[in-house]
């Protein structure tokens, strides 16, 4: 049985543009994040795995992310590709891990390079798992991921993730299979938010294309909903009742608000008007701010879902008509 529209009207969503709290020190703090994870360097790892799929060769990816953590991803490549591809760097939903090559072969039976990237410490709650292990901690947390290292931006469990998007971005530039010239990033949910990410610190992406976006316009996230992964947020501060000013800091420093902001490549978005997990306003909050050319598709009466198989031909044109 469907649940009803909660949030804002269409009409208000689509000029929807609130002020967003960004930290002055946002885009220093960012350029010396990615600068000193480049700096550690690392090496990439490929090595080839023998699946039943004939027309898709498959490689176990080993790159250098955050602090040059190893990070684990499925490398999948057309079969006897001959000449370097356009690529495709995949994030994964909160919770889920890079589960098995099979399982996501829409991108690489199109034509493209795809590189699925594990989300650190994830993948034990849904899907086939996670092999990427998170080796950092600070400070109290309540479970799961949201409020891990909340006390200070530099120790914040997104600032590890989004630094291995854009080292996932690095790692798949420098791959014998790919054009660098023409990279495209894209993930549902908590992977539509890495991917805004993504698209913000990465330059010259051909195209971002996040689906149902978490990860975005906190302060309002938290107070319109009551579903996992904005309720850690809450059950945070419902204990650490003097430390709102504190988190909101913080989580302005990964606001796919202020990502959005500075993004220079095509997007492609999508929202549900029934998503109670990330509601629509947060989702336009992102959209509107977007500072590149941008799209959206709209599901009128889908929760978080929003256009499950629907959205991804959506995608394929818009990338298509950009490489």
């Amino acid at each position: 049985m469907g649940v009803p529209r909660f949030d804002l009207s269409l009409s208000d969503l689509q000029s929807y543009r609130p002020d967003v709290a960004e930290p002055d020190d946002f885009d220093a703090f960012w350029a010396a994040t990615i600068a000193e994870a480049r700096a550690v360097g690392g090496g990439m790892t490929v090595e080839a795995v023998d699946t039943p799929l004939r027309t898709v060769d498959v490689f176990d990816v080993t790159f250098p992310g955050f602090a040059g953590d190893p990070v684990r991803g499925w490398l999948s490549v057309p079969h006897a590709a001959d000449a370097p591809r356009p690529a495709v760097v995949e994030y994964v939903g909160y919770g889920g891990g890079r589960g098995l090559p099979h399982e996501r072969l829409s991108w690489v039976s199109a034509g493209y390079v795809h590189l699925l990237m594990d989300t650190r410490g994830q993948g034990s709650r849904w899907g086939a798992g996670g092999q990427t292990p998170d080796p950092h901690g600070a400070g109290p947390a309540s479970p799961g991921f949201m409020t891990r290292g909340i006390d200070d931006p530099a120790d914040y469990y997104y600032r590890r993730v989004f630094t291995d998007a854009v080292r996932a971005v690095d790692a798949v530039r420098a791959l014998p299979q790919v054009d660098a010239a023409r990279v495209a990033v894209a993930g549902g949910s908590q992977g539509g938010g890495i991917a805004l990410a993504a698209g913000a610190l990465c330059d010259d992406l051909v195209a971002v294309m996040p689906d149902v976006p978490f990860l975005c316009h906190f302060e309002r996230a938290v107070g319109l909903t009551d579903r996992d992964p904005y309720q850690e947020l809450v059950t945070y501060l419902s204990v650490h009742r003097a430390a709102p000013e504190r988190v909101f800091e913080t989580l302005s420093y990964f606001d796919g608000v202020n990502m959005a902001k500075r993004a220079t490549a095509p997007g492609l978005f999508s929202v549900a008007l029934m998503d109670f997990t990330c509601p629509p306003s947060t989702v336009y909050a992102a959209y509107n701010h977007y500072a590149a050319e941008r799209d959206i598709r709209v599901y009128s009466f889908n929760d978080h879902e929003g256009g499950a198989a629907h959205q991804w031909p959506e995608q394929a044109a818009f990338l298509g008509a950009r490489v």
